[in-house]
């Protein structure tokens, strides 16, 4: 581990993150060799190292004061099958177990059946989390994956806020409703841009819906 946390320490100084826009993920400028970039989200993006499989490096790109949040929400969360596990922590990253699966995003990217146990393998994850004290927040397609037919959420970084999110809610609500009599049984490929096109609709109706609630 001491050695990885130097490779990672390293990649730390040379790794240029880029931050777009506060409503798209964040996006790598250089990746040194022989780092991968294995995904992006809302605040860092994830590298892997050849040589050290079983580990990530999580590297914030902006929000960096919420990387002291995620690592008291790990340590909070402890062991649990529904999620990973931080070993380190330093300025600007962390590293974490690795989980090797597929994203539900993914999955309907690529015509792969989600099966129903991962989504009360997910729903079984944030009651845990709800009982340690946490507000689940900011679970997605993209956060959640399925590794050995498990349901893995893989950012907890948003754990800490206190307001209700409803992102999941809706998304279970749209499997049940949707994916479950249509793609659950048709293994056809959804096109990035369409799927882009849904998370943007959903964006706007979340927008739309929260200044009706306001309004009330």
């Amino acid at each position: 581990m001491e050695h990885f946390i130097q490779l990672a320490r390293q990649l730390n100084k040379e790794i240029m993150i880029e931050s777009r826009s506060p409503f798209d993920p964040v996006c790598p400028v250089n990746t040194p060799h022989p780092w991968q970039m294995l995904g992006c989200g809302n605040y860092a993006a994830v590298f892997i190292h050849p040589d050290y499989p079983s580990y990530v490096v999580k590297i914030y790109g902006r929000d960096e004061h919420g990387l002291l949040d995620e690592k008291k929400v790990y340590e909070r969360l402890g062991s649990h099958p529904g999620y990973s596990v931080c070993y380190y922590t330093e300025s600007r990253f962390l590293i974490l177990k690795r989980i090797e699966g597929i994203t539900l995003y993914d999955c309907v990217h690529k015509g792969i059946q989600i099966p129903e146990d991962v989504i009360y393998d997910v729903d079984e994850a944030l009651d845990y989390a709800r009982k340690k004290g946490l507000t689940p927040s900011d679970v997605h397609g993209k956060n959640v994956m399925i590794s050995n037919n498990r349901g893995i959420i893989v950012d907890v970084s948003d754990f800490y806020k206190k307001e209700t999110c409803s992102k999941w809610k809706d998304l279970r609500k749209a499997y049940f409703k949707f994916y479950k009599k249509t793609l659950y049984h048709l293994p056809i490929r959804i096109p990035y841009f369409v799927l882009d096109l849904v998370r943007i609709g959903y964006r706007y109706y979340r927008k739309l819906k929260l200044s009706k609630n306001k309004g009330k």
